[in-house]
């Protein structure tokens, strides 16, 4: 199952987040199943005509997002991510809530925050 990646040097998006996006679409719609083994750093920066520091940000924003896995010299693959997503989904909630309340927000004002970074990053659906 190849990976297939494809970088627009002239998009206003950056090249190693056009990377992490496509494994991260690919990964969790199934198109990359989970313990499939990444290229190699430089092994992709070279295919993609990159620096493998740009996909190396890449890898790291991916593992950081639980997205893929990273297992020393044997490589990267990718992991299990459901789970892993909304466990870290409800982290970040819990903290957000949280720092709301500190703030002094009331649950309205909460909720019409979140509501408006969501409407910001996904887009507004009516």
């Amino acid at each position: 199952m190849p990976l297939r990646l494809a970088v627009d040097p002239d998009a206003p998006t950056a090249p190693y987040e056009q990377v992490r996006a496509q494994i991260a679409e690919q990964a969790r719609g199934g198109g990359l199943p989970v313990g499939h083994r990444l290229p190699t750093v430089r092994g992709l920066a070279e295919e993609l005509g990159l620096a493998a520091n740009t996909v190396a940000k890449a890898y790291r924003a991916l593992e950081a997002d639980g997205v893929i896995e990273t297992r020393g010299r044997h490589g990267s693959f990718i992991a299990a991510t459901g789970d892993t997503a909304a466990r870290e989904a409800a982290t970040a909630a819990r903290a957000y809530a949280q720092r709301a309340r500190r703030l002094g927000l009331d649950r309205a004002a909460a909720l019409a925050a979140a509501e408006e970074a969501i409407g910001a990053e996904y887009g507004r659906e009516g």
